[in-house]
């Protein structure tokens, strides 16, 4: 979850609570924020974070829901990758593998991309499972947190 536009650190904390409120969904984790320079995109920094859902909703009807949340947000797509008020981003649903047109997971860029990697291998610590992503080394993560200017922003909570 991200955006680059308006109170963004205030609406990625009300799209928590609307991630929370999904019918048969539970926040089991959320990552500290972390500020970002624009990878592939324009604008001002972004601030980026991950939660980990467990949701009854089948990939489709979660990621129609996080496309309704953006609305509710002011998400706008005037060109691709676009500076936007809240990006809500389905990154990877267990084992599940999907690539069709409009949903690919697990999420086809997400290995290169820090504003993911950094904020999820914090989450993932405090989780258990079976299905879990494999990650790249820590090295390979602080090298490419590096190399996009990424650097912690605070955090976020279900209040």
């Amino acid at each position: 979850m991200g955006g680059n536009l308006g109170d963004v650190a205030r609406r990625l904390q009300e799209a928590l609570r609307g991630l929370a409120a999904l019918p048969g969904t539970q926040v089991e984790a959320v990552s500290s924020l972390y500020r970002t320079r624009p990878v592939e995109s324009s604008g001002p920094d972004y601030l980026n974070a991950v939660a980990v859902l467990q949701s009854s909703l089948g990939p489709r009807e979660l990621l129609h829901a996080l496309l309704a949340l953006e609305l509710t947000h002011d998400r706008e797509r005037p060109y691709q990758n676009a500076p936007r008020t809240l990006d809500l981003d389905l990154l990877w649903y267990g084992a599940c593998h999907c690539d069709t047109p409009t949903l690919t997971l697990p999420h086809p860029r997400m290995m290169q991309r820090a504003f993911v990697l950094v904020p999820l291998a914090e989450v993932l610590k405090s989780l258990k499972g079976d299905v879990m992503p494999a990650l790249p080394d820590a090295t390979a993560v602080a090298a490419l947190a590096q190399a996009q200017g990424i650097e912690a922003a605070g955090v976020l909570d279900l209040r």
